[in-house]
């Protein structure tokens, strides 16, 4: 099975913005054109994530014309909290819906969308922290609340309730371009047999590298270093070819 690497856009009013952390959001480019553009480059998939939720008609615009726009499948988060919201992202042209606070608030709801739309439409996304030495909670209200959930414990969960993927946030890693958090990755990995993506802290190819093999995930999503062109994923996926990673050749 080959390796994905996935561009992330965080969409607030209309804008691609990126932060550090969760903070300091900073205004980057248009949402299509910057879609446009990392389909040219074989993003293997596309992450749209709606981080403010206020306006989801205009956000469900932008889903839409991302959508009708690309051909490579499209990944959509943020602001889902009910079935309906799923719904609404999958009839814009959302390939898969990614639901993170509402699931902890309401677990079932992963199950109700699985046996609603197709099991392979849910993504489990948990903003996960360190609360001490290899242990990780899982946060809600973008990443500023502490659920007390335990993060491996809770990707078995989602997986049971009918998740397909788990998109792993870490929030200690967010932007910082340090690195993907090899242990927290690693030991959900280890822990449930659907995909895992590695989000948070790319900042050089040996970064994807990394995670991909000593943590052992599926998918790499990145941000920042895309945005600013500071990698690009034609290059990089050149890079991870000569050390032998599977990704689909260029």
């Amino acid at each position: 099975m080959n390796k994905r690497i996935i561009p992330c856009l965080d969409v607030k009013e209309g804008r691609v913005v990126k932060g550090k952390k969760f903070q300091d959001i900073k205004d980057v480019a248009n949402p299509v054109e910057l879609a446009k553009k990392y389909e040219l480059e074989r993003a293997d998939n596309l992450f749209l994530l709606d981080i403010t939720g206020n306006d989801r008609a205009s956000f469900l615009t932008i889903v839409k014309s991302i959508a009708e726009e690309i051909e490579i499948p499209l990944y959509v988060g943020g602001g889902i909290r009910s079935a309906d919201d799923v719904a609404a992202v999958l009839d814009a042209g959302a390939a898969k819906a990614s639901i993170t606070s509402a699931a902890i608030e309401n677990p079932e709801l992963i199950k109700e969308a699985a046996e609603k739309f197709g099991k392979d439409t849910i993504i489990l996304s948990i903003d996960a922290k360190e609360v001490a030495p290899n242990k990780w909670h899982a946060f809600t209200s973008g990443g500023r609340n502490d659920s007390g959930l335990d993060v491996i414990e809770w990707a078995k969960r989602g997986e049971a309730l009918g998740a397909s993927e788990i998109l792993l946030n870490s929030i200690d890693a967010d932007g910082v371009k340090d690195g993907y958090d090899l242990a927290l990755n690693q030991a959900v990995k280890e822990a449930v047999n659907i995909p895992v993506i590695a989000s948070g802290g790319a900042g050089e190819m040996d970064h994807f590298r990394n995670v991909l093999t000593e943590a052992g995930t599926d998918a790499a999503l990145a941000a920042s270093v895309f945005h600013y062109e500071e990698i690009n994923i034609a290059d990089l996926k050149e890079y991870l070819l000569n050390f032998d990673i599977p990704v689909e050749e260029i």
